[in-house]
């Protein structure tokens, strides 16, 4: 009998500048609308209660010179303000809407902010100690680094993430986050595996500045499992549970079911602005579900290392960017969310750009500016 015919599957197959099709410009858009369903692997979780959001739209933040022309943009998703349980903003693209899950790539990050930071305050992590001690299979590229370190993307090793490069140590991650199939399906990475691949002849970061790799995360969450027993996919659900999100926390996985801390989420843009609000409540959920540590929030506001022009009024400090007074994260492809731990204010934003890198460090300058405005303004009167 002669074998079925098959053919490798479009969406993930390996084509133009080394990129799976979900992620070529002609098909970015339909891919980051849809990579909760598009990646070959993934885990789903719901909120046991939602956090209710009552509409009192502030006509203030519509009539933002910036918001007007960031939500003209062709590249526009999704935008979405809310304090406390007030949603103060709302606008969607024509083929998007409130109860779209979005891809919010490295924004997945911050989770491990809220996982380490009440794992320190329960004494059951040191970030004095080297990754080692936590993961003493791990290549020479983390071995010596201390949990610090990762947390701040202070590490020197040879995993690349420039964007530009279509050779960059980025796109092979990959294959072991289930976003493309490996060159050999029968020696498809694991994440474990491909972390292991990662070496240095000294973690020394000597830039001055934050080096950011999304292998980090992955370490993290590693670690996170390796010094608890309970795996990562457990926090995962407590955060969905803590955030009161309406729709799915969808999290894309390796072949062995490990989470992608690193980017794999996808969210609606109200759920992304629920969980955002852990952050404003200081790690602390509906129905005062603790997640997070109040305390390791507070100092991650005053800590971190420089992020490199042309955003160096920012720092990069525990799985987060900062000013010193909002918490966020952006994400490859167009995405940010800031969390002002002062006025309360979560504001979201997602879009995806559809040019040859799906990344301009620039277009993400206004984008902040916006949000960091929008947080101050005096919500109260």
């Amino acid at each position: 009998m002669s074998e079925t015919a098959s053919v490798a599957n479009p969406d993930l197959t390996i084509g133009e500048d080394n990129k799976a099709r979900w992620n070529q410009p002609d098909h970015r858009r339909h891919g980051f609308h849809n990579l909760h369903r598009l990646a070959r692997y993934g885990l789903s979780f719901r909120a046991a209660h939602v956090m209710a959001l009552r509409k009192r739209m502030d006509l203030r933040i519509a009539d933002m010179e910036l918001v007007h022309r960031l939500t003209s943009l062709p590249w526009f998703s999704a935008m979405v303000v809310v304090r406390n349980n007030e949603l103060l903003f709302e606008r969607y693209a024509p083929d998007f809407g409130p109860d779209r899950p979005h891809s919010i790539q490295s924004i997945s990050k911050t989770t491990l902010n809220l996982v380490v930071g009440r794992l320190l305050e329960d004494s059951k992590i040191d970030l004095t100690h080297k990754v080692a001690r936590y993961l003493p299979w791990i290549g020479s590229g983390y071995a010596e680094a201390t949990v610090q370190q990762v947390l701040n993307m202070d590490v020197a090793n040879d995993y690349s993430e420039d964007y530009s490069n279509s050779l960059s140590t980025t796109f092979s991650h990959e294959e072991a986050m289930g976003w493309r199939l490996p060159a050999d399906l029968k020696r498809e990475h694991s994440m474990r595996s491909f972390l292991a691949t990662i070496n240095s002849p000294d973690i020394t970061n000597r830039t001055g500045c934050a080096d950011y790799k999304s292998a980090n995360t992955d370490v993290l969450a590693m670690i996170v499992e390796a010094a608890t027993g309970r795996p990562m996919r457990s926090y995962l659900a407590d955060i969905a549970d803590a955030s009161g999100i309406e729709g799915g926390l969808y999290m894309t996985t390796d072949r062995e079911g490990f989470p992608t801390v690193d980017g794999g989420i996808c969210f609606t843009a109200r759920d992304l602005a629920r969980y955002g609000s852990l952050f404003v409540r200081r790690g602390r959920g509906i129905d005062n579900r603790q997640v997070g540590s109040a305390s390791f929030i507070e100092s991650t506001l005053h800590a971190g290392v420089q992020v490199p022009a042309p955003r160096d009024w920012l720092r990069y400090s525990n799985q987060t960017y900062t000013d010193g007074r909002w918490l966020g994260h952006g994400g490859y492809g167009g995405q940010y969310m800031i969390a002002d731990l002062t006025s309360g204010v979560v504001g979201v934003f997602l879009s995806v750009l559809e040019d040859k890198n799906a990344y301009d460090v620039d277009y993400y300058i206004p984008i902040i500016k916006m949000l960091s405005e929008i947080g101050r303004l005096d919500f109260d009167t």
